[in-house]
C-alpha cells in the first residue's frame, strides 16, 4: 500500500514539473521593440515600426493623435515578426499613440499601445485657421494634457488581456494524468 501510494505522489509530482516547465511555453508572441519605443521623444517621424517576438500575421496599425486625427498611411507592411507603417506626412509636434493589433503565431490577437511624443518638428507650410500668430502648437497641449496618463495604462490592461491563460487547467489536467500514470504502476506490480 505505501508503495503504491509512494509511486502516485511521484508521479503526480513529475507530472506537475513536466507542466510547470511547459507553461512559459504557452506564452503568446508579444511586442519585442517599437520605433519610436514607448514614451519616446522624437523630432520627426515619417513610419512606425513594430517588432514581436515571433512571425505576426493581420496587422492591424493606426497613429493617433491627441485630438484623435490619424496619421497612417495605406496598410501596415509586414516582414515576418516587423510590422512597418507609413505616416501620412511629417507629424507636428504633440502627443500621439501608436495602437495595435495582430495574430500572433499560435493564432492568438496582441494588441496594446505606444504613447510617444514629437517635439522640435520643422514648421509646416499648411494654412492654420485664425491669424498667423496665434501660435498652433497651445491647443494641442491643452487638449493633452489630462489624457497623459491614459495611454500606458490602456497598454497595460491590453498586454494582460492577451497573455491569460488558464494555469488552473493545466494543473489539473497534470494532476490527473499522474494519478493515471500511479494507478498503471500500481496495477503493473500486482500480477497473479
Amino acid at each position: 500500500m505505501k508503495r503504491t501510494l509512494l509511486a502516485s505522489l511521484t508521479a503526480i509530482l513529475a507530472a506537475l514539473l513536466v507542466i510547470g516547465a511547459a507553461v512559459p511555453a504557452l506564452a503568446h508572441d508579444a511586442l519585442k521593440r517599437s520605433d519610436p519605443a514607448k514614451d519616446a521623444t522624437v523630432k520627426t517621424i515619417d513610419e512606425v515600426t513594430l517588432e514581436f517576438t515571433a512571425k505576426v500575421r493581420m496587422p492591424f496599425v493606426i497613429v493617433r493623435a491627441a485630438d484623435g486625427a490619424e496619421h497612417q498611411l495605406g496598410a501596415p507592411a509586414t516582414d515576418g515578426a516587423v510590422v512597418t507603417q507609413r505616416l501620412s506626412g511629417t507629424l507636428p509636434d504633440g502627443k500621439y499613440t501608436i495602437a495595435y493589433r495582430v495574430v500572433s503565431s499560435d493564432g492568438h490577437p496582441v494588441e496594446g499601445e505606444i504613447p510617444f511624443t514629437v517635439k522640435g518638428a520643422p514648421p509646416t507650410a499648411e494654412p492654420t485657421a485664425g491669424s498667423a500668430t496665434e501660435p498652433t502648437t497651445a491647443p494641442t497641449v491643452e487638449q493633452t494634457a489630462g489624457q497623459a496618463s491614459q495611454p500606458a495604462v490602456t497598454q497595460t490592461v491590453s498586454q494582460e488581456s492577451s497573455a491569460t491563460f488558464p494555469i488552473w487547467l493545466l494543473v489539473v489536467v497534470g494532476a490527473l494524468a499522474g494519478i493515471g500514470v500511479g494507478f498503471l504502476l500500481s496495477m503493473r506490480k500486482k500480477k497473479p
